[in-house]
């Protein structure tokens, strides 16, 4: 089969099924089953595909029809530009996330700092970070060991091995240490919500990573609490929130007695980070 009309194929098949990226999902898929880039099946699409990864292919796109994530299906998904593996046991990176990395590499750009992720899944807020504060260790903590299992895979795909460490550990029950930074984009989602949220989510990615109780904030003040136990005077706090919590945040981090230092906006112009340090008076 020639690779332009199998994609064009696939396209029309995925469209059928109301999958709204159609055309990008049967390149996407098509190039990663190929090791190619999806530029080179536009400038070779004359191009014969061989017998075996056409099999591979229509498989893959039965398994798309079927609302499965293109990271799940690929097993892999772009994060601050770096591929990270991806499974069923980890949450699949947002491009929202990256706005933590944004904000943390300035605050802590050329020092060395020792860092905590909680929640860490597929390790890719630790290991961006790692990229970026190229002086500084990290260790990631997650209760799922399928999930430590899949970052401690990408920590040696990205050469970061030697400093970062990834530990399955319920974080509630965590008093390793004290840290420059506990970052975590924790459970945010109301149970309520969980029932909104589209097929590709709700059906395959893990569901005690999304949902943050009856209020959204469950883990969240568990974290924010925790937290001033885990990091040193003056150590800072980053969290990833939900669409309109940064007040009930906000409110809970001066209950706290952190003071707020940041904040990051999405492209809504909704607050989606906050920056806060923990004042010496615990």
């Amino acid at each position: 089969m020639i690779l332009e009309k199998e994609i064009q194929h696939a396209a029309l098949l995925l469209k059928k099924y109301n999958i709204s990226s159609y055309n990008l999902d049967a390149e996407i898929i098509l190039s990663n089953l190929m090791k190619v880039s999806r530029e080179f099946l536009i400038t070779n699409n004359n191009k014969e595909i061989k017998e075996n990864v056409l099999k591979k292919y229509r498989l893959a796109i039965k398994r798309r029809i079927k609302n499965e994530p293109v990271a799940y299906i690929t097993g892999r998904k772009e994060f601050w530009s770096k591929n990270f593996i991806v499974n069923k046991t980890t949450l699949i990176p947002r491009p929202e996330t990256e706005l933590l990395i944004y904000k943390l590499r300035k605050i802590f750009k050329n020092k060395s700092i020792n860092f905590l992720d909680i929640g860490t899944g597929s390790g890719c807020i630790l290991l961006a970070l790692l990229k970026e504060l190229n002086q500084s260790y990290g260790t990631g903590i997650d209760i799922s060991p399928k999930a430590i299992q899949i970052a401690k895979i990408n920590a040696k795909n990205l050469n970061l091995y030697k400093r970062s460490k990834f530990k399955v550990f319920d974080f509630n029950k965590y008093n390793l240490g004290k840290y420059d930074l506990v970052v975590s984009n924790p459970p945010y989602i109301s149970s309520q919500d969980l029932k909104k949220l589209s097929k590709d989510i709700i059906n395959f990615e893990p569901i005690a990573a999304l949902d943050g109780g009856i209020d959204g904030l469950d883990q969240i003040k568990k974290v924010i609490y925790k937290s001033k136990y885990l990091l040193k005077t003056n150590g800072v706090l980053a969290l990833e929130i939900g669409f309109n919590q940064y007040r009930r945040v906000s409110e809970l981090l001066k209950y706290y007695r952190y003071r707020e230092i940041g904040r990051e906006y999405d492209y809504n112009y909704n607050v989606r980070c906050i920056i806060s340090t923990k004042q010496g008076f615990f």
